[in-house]
């Protein structure tokens, strides 16, 4: 444990942001589960819309600097090929 202050406020900050980026990180994969559930299931139209909404949780986690650019681009182009072939 850091003994300087402003040490440990960087902990404290460093842990607040890794809770905030567990749950954007959390929100991107369960979304990601359920279009592959549905597309397994061949559910097409209720695969488009939580395709959508995958979509946005990716481009959420990008912004926020989670995951890289190019990981989230291929994750959409790998989902939207899955959804697509349906």
């Amino acid at each position: 444990m850091p003994n300087i202050k402003s040490a440990i406020k960087r902990v404290r900050t460093t842990d607040d942001r890794r809770a905030q980026n567990l749950v954007y990180k959390g929100d991107m994969r369960t979304a990601v589960k359920r279009v592959e559930t549905l597309v397994n299931n061949n559910d097409g139209e209720s695969a488009k819309n939580a395709l959508q909404t995958a979509k946005k949780k990716i481009d959420k986690a990008v912004q926020a600097g989670i995951i890289h650019q190019n990981n989230g681009n291929r994750q959409k182009s790998r989902l939207e090929k899955k959804v697509n072939s349906l």
